[in-house]
């Protein structure tokens, strides 16, 4: 009888068990982005939606999502209706339900209103080297005045020619920039081929004690709107303005397999430009470290990725799916004119230049 009891009680331990269990499963987050990988079979179309966007943002802490919340249910003026979609043109949310911002799909005084009280410091990188300098005074005093406006901002300039930088544009409160010094390179693909490496150790040396967020960008480019709070997450990555209308097998992704970058022709998301990624630190330093280990990868056995840092970007965001993608608005390129349909605001653009002069070295 005593056996038989004990027999019962060890079947109702374990399926108290597996009850438990189940809870805690159905009560748990969604999946790591990252593991979606595996699972990826049929390429999302930007071109052609499916649902409704995402406010969730993965950079703040719960308690800072938590007070986000709260804040927008008190400034929404325009309420939001499940079945009548801003956007049913373009594709708002990916397959591991990432948002993607277009105009539209945000309120900017919600948005604004509740990372205001954040306090936040976001830092920017951005590259002026060698005659690249002639196009930083147009990028910072076009930031200015639509760049993360209200928020705290650290740009770092990192040039050759420390002279070149403009010392009168005139910054806003709680607006900083710093210049670092780093060596004139013989090619213009080894500052592309060097970017990751230097943004991990400026990570690691003094924006980590500076920065909540960080975004790198090109400085060849022209703000011509809003690129707000609504950008932050933890993983952002904006999509390229050349191949949104691509189907993968058509990215130029780097395909041959003696490099790190490789990406098969039957995965891959969208393809991401490199002028613009960002993100919380942790993440950001994550990416520059794997691209960087990925490129020293590369180079000692005298590999080139086809697209130098941007193959490798690439790559890693096929493997690390972003938190949040920035739509063609924010990446927009000049030579592309202003007459795709679903763009309704160009905010970001890379300006029209003459490569083979500006780039001085073949």
């Amino acid at each position: 009888m005593l056996q038989k009891r004990e027999h019962c009680l060890l079947a109702l331990i374990m399926a108290g068990g597996t009850v438990l269990c189940w809870l805690v499963f159905l009560c748990c987050p969604s999946v790591h982005p990252s593991v979606s990988v595996k699972l990826q079979s049929k390429q999302a179309k930007l071109m052609e939606p499916v649902e409704g966007p995402s406010e969730y943002d993965e950079g703040l802490t719960w308690r800072q999502v938590h007070h986000q919340v709260v804040v927008n249910h008190r400034l929404q003026s325009k309420q939001a209706k499940l079945m009548e979609p801003v956007r049913n043109d373009v594709l708002t949310i990916t397959p591991w339900l990432a948002p993607i911002v277009w105009e539209g799909t945000f309120d900017p005084q919600v948005i604004d209103e509740a990372f205001r009280s954040l306090n936040l410091t976001i830092a920017t990188t951005v590259f002026a080297v060698g005659k690249y300098t002639r196009f930083l005074r147009d990028f910072l005093e076009s930031a200015e005045k639509h760049f993360m406006v209200g928020l705290e901002v650290h740009y770092y300039v990192f040039t050759d020619l420390p002279g070149d930088v403009p010392g009168n544009v005139t910054l806003g409160v709680g607006r900083l920039l710093s210049i670092v010094s780093v060596p004139k390179f013989d090619r213009w693909q080894e500052i592309s081929l060097r970017r990751m490496e230097i943004i991990q150790t400026a990570i690691e040396v003094h924006i980590h004690r500076e920065a909540h967020y960080i975004f790198c960008l090109d400085v060849d480019m022209r703000f011509h709107g809003r690129v707000g709070p609504e950008a932050l997450g933890r993983l952002v990555a904006a999509i390229h303005p050349w191949f949104y209308w691509y189907p993968r097998n058509q990215y130029p992704y780097e395909r041959r397999t003696v490099s790190t970058a490789y990406v098969p022709l039957d995965q891959g998301d969208f393809y991401y430009q490199a002028n613009i990624f960002g993100g919380a630190l942790e993440d950001v330093h994550r990416l520059t470290k794997t691209c960087r280990e990925h490129l020293e990868v590369d180079k000692s056995v005298g590999v080139e990725a086809v697209w130098q840092e941007e193959s490798h970007l690439n790559w890693y965001l096929v493997k690390n799916k972003p938190t949040k993608l920035l739509s063609p608005e924010y990446v927009w390129d000049d030579a592309r004119g202003r007459e795709a349909k679903e763009i309704k605001l160009v905010r970001f653009s890379s300006v029209i230049k003459n490569k083979a002069e500006v780039r001085e070295n073949p």
